[in-house]
């Protein structure tokens, strides 16, 4: 057979060789309250770590509400109707809107507040059904945030607790600020706000009900409730990181990092063929407390020297 006659064989063979299947890739949808950062860093370097990567071997499809709770439910029902393989929610209304979305789809939290309390999950140990994943134990903060308050302002009668009412958690949150005011002698004033144009009315409200500080819930959004205590001079803590790094006066918090790098180990195992019922929920280990020394000067506060010593990051 001559060489050209050779090669014009196997130029049609080639054309008639079976296409080989390529490996699926799993899609891992990601339901989100509000903005994507920090959590997509995050997430992105603990897939990475574990050898996935978007667009080669996974795909990852983003839902964001905007910080529109009520947009939770539509945008979760979305992803479920693409079928991902896993889902991926972040903060405690993003997890219940997944798990009323589903009861088969595998659902990781990442982290949710008080997950037993808000009945995401039937036990810590053992979650049972289709959600796990991490807790941010921002409840049992919400106590600690009232014992910070009272270090710094040692003779305060009256703090005021802002809360979502819409927001499961905020039930675990307010039961923990109650119990803790109860043993420091302090009266809680809860001021409830259910959309953006409450805030200004529910400072209003602390201002004429004299209270010496506001504890913010941490899934509220943050710039209003920081930049109104600033305007009304009440000192302001919050169980997120954040909200000392723009303006409160202190946080005490879980490491979020640690929570949104940590969700990709949940995936990774699920993908695996772990079940989620059978993955025990992940408490935080590492806390952080950051105190905005800004803030406290514009406050006139003199924040106690056991506290700085404490503090892992000072804003200055």
């Amino acid at each position: 057979m001559r060489r050209r006659d050779f090669i014009a064989l196997a130029g049609v063979a080639a054309l008639w060789r079976p296409a080989v299947a390529q490996p699926k890739r799993p899609t891992i949808g990601v339901l989100l309250v509000g903005n994507r950062e920090p959590f997509d860093s995050e997430f992105r370097a603990g897939l990475r770590d574990l050898g996935y990567d978007d667009g080669r071997n996974v795909m990852l499809e983003y839902r964001s509400a905007g910080g529109n709770l009520t947009a939770l439910p539509d945008l979760a029902v979305d992803l479920v109707r693409l079928n991902v393989d896993v889902l991926v929610a972040s903060e405690t209304p993003a997890v219940a809107a997944a798990k009323r979305a589903t009861t088969t789809t595998p659902v990781v939290m990442a982290p949710a507040g008080d997950p037993l309390g808000t009945g995401l999950v039937a036990s810590l140990a053992r979650p049972g059904g289709n959600v796990t994943g991490l807790s941010a134990a921002t409840a049992e903060l919400a106590g600690k945030s009232l014992e910070l308050i009272r270090e710094v302002l040692p003779g305060i009668h009256v703090v005021a607790a802002l809360a979502d009412p819409s927001n499961p958690f905020s039930k675990s949150f307010l039961r923990e600020i109650n119990q803790t005011a109860r043993g420091l002698g302090v009266d809680v004033l809860i001021v409830n706000v259910r959309s953006p144009n409450d805030f200004e009315s529910a400072f209003a409200g602390m201002v004429r009900d004299r209270a010496g500080a506001v504890v913010v819930q941490p899934t509220l959004p943050r710039k209003p409730p920081i930049d109104l205590a600033l305007k009304h001079r009440l000192p302001s803590v919050s169980g997120n990181r954040a909200f000392a790094s723009e303006g409160g006066l202190m946080s005490y918090a879980g490491s979020l990092a640690d929570r949104h790098r940590n969700a990709a180990i949940y995936v990774d195992k699920i993908l695996k063929g772990a079940k989620p019922a059978d993955l025990p929920v992940q408490q935080p280990i590492k806390f952080e407390l950051v105190i905005n020394q800004k803030t406290a000067k514009t406050l006139g506060l003199n924040i106690p020297a056991t506290l700085i010593a404490r503090a892992d990051e000072m804003i200055e």
